[in-house]
């Protein structure tokens, strides 16, 4: 890697770092940005997945006091997350991708379309969903198991389950999926660094960055409001959609 190459991770490592606080869809940014530089797709996942840990660490830390009061639900969610996540890399050392790429961008617009419509589906929701029920822990078990496969807008369908199936504000709704798409890349990490190889020179300059971006990205967008947010979210959710579209073609 020479200094070119060095100082465009940089810009995309903070990017994404940005963008997973404040959306998701980081991996987007510099995954791409390695397959430019010539990485092979299997380890340019797997450094890239190791070295965002870090940056979603630092949204995490941005948006705590979000998570003032939602450590029961998030305890639940955790654990689905983290078997998901479990399987999820499992999948990705050991299966074809193929298959897989032709349901994300189906995964992807759906919770689009359910991160647009949280409003009107939160008006009612039942008891169970206010609590997090037994269909907001499948969905994100699924979710899961596709972020530690790919991880790419994984932030999107968490916000689209956790908006369409509880009643908390967008804003503590954003604190948690950084903290279960952290639980996740966790997860997947550990596996990865268990069993298989990771380039630790790209993982670090990909946590560097997206520490940095990750702390930006968590202070200026807890002062989104909930239509700019949920704009942002969509926005950026229909452009991985049609990202993952283009490359299975």
């Amino acid at each position: 890697m020479d200094g070119w190459d060095f100082g465009l991770l940089t810009i995309a490592a903070t990017g994404a770092g940005a963008v997973n606080a404040v959306v998701g869809s980081g991996s987007l940014i510099t995954f791409p940005a390695l397959i430019a530089m010539g990485y092979p797709p299997i380890l340019a996942t797997v450094s890239n997945n190791v070295g965002l840990v870090p940056g979603m660490g630092g949204a995490v830390y941005g948006y705590r006091r979000q998570l003032t009061g939602q450590g029961p639900l998030l305890l639940r969610l955790a654990a689905a997350a983290g078997g998901g996540a479990l399987i999820g890399s499992l999948l990705l050392l050991y299966l074809p991708s193929a298959w897989f790429q032709k349901i994300v961008p189906v995964l992807i617009g759906t919770a689009c379309a359910l991160v647009v419509l949280q409003p009107v589906l939160a008006r009612r929701p039942a008891a169970g969903q206010r609590r997090g029920g037994a269909g907001l822990r499948l969905g994100v078990f699924g979710t899961g198991i596709y972020g530690g496969y790919f991880g790419a807008a994984q932030g999107v369908v968490l916000i689209g389950l956790l908006g369409a199936l509880t009643t908390e504000d967008l804003q503590r709704l954003n604190a948690v999926k950084n903290a279960l798409a952290l639980t996740v890349n966790l997860v997947a990490a550990v596996v990865f660094v268990s069993v298989t190889t990771v380039d630790w020179y790209v993982a670090g300059i990909v946590a560097a960055g997206s520490t940095a971006g990750g702390l930006l990205g968590s202070r200026y967008g807890r002062s989104l409001s909930p239509v700019a947010l949920r704009s942002a979210i969509a926005a950026v959710g229909l452009l991985a959609m049609a990202d993952l579209i283009a490359r299975s073609w």
